[in-house]
């Protein structure tokens, strides 16, 4: 199983954690995350986050979703790459998250592809049709 790792600015990737284990029913396994917040030395939580991805991966390996690609969480989360073992996708949403909770068995590369079309799938532009009743 891959674990996942989500680090985000201040209690983002907490309200992601929280929103996926209300969606799907359950605490998920090997899920964790990290709050950033502007007090917090960068190098410290890069410390904390390889605790955590140590605890967090079984041998599969960790993907970790970071926020804003280029800020804080961001270039902390490209510090933990491992070549083939931890993996970085930034931008992260819930559909995103939810897509890689639900294909976590599979390889990480697979992982890794699944979890892109979630976050990109994931993003709608929502219309009404004209005949639909405005409220």
């Amino acid at each position: 199983m891959i674990g996942v790792l989500v680090i985000t600015h201040e209690d983002l990737g907490g309200s992601l954690v929280r929103c996926a284990t209300h969606i799907l029913g359950a605490k998920q396994p090997q899920l964790m995350y990290i709050n950033v917040s502007i007090q917090d030395e960068p190098e410290l939580v890069v410390n904390k986050a390889r605790e955590l991805i140590n605890k967090l991966n079984s041998g599969d390996g960790v993907l970790v979703l970071s926020d804003i690609y280029g800020a804080t969480p961001s270039n902390i989360a490209c510090k933990l790459i491992i070549q083939g073992k931890v993996a970085c996708i930034s931008g992260v949403n819930l559909p995103m998250l939810l897509k890689l909770l639900t294909y976590r068995m599979e390889p990480l590369p697979i992982v890794i592809e699944k979890t892109l079309s979630g976050g990109k799938d994931g993003i709608v532009h929502i219309q009404i049709e004209s005949s639909a009743p405005l409220i």
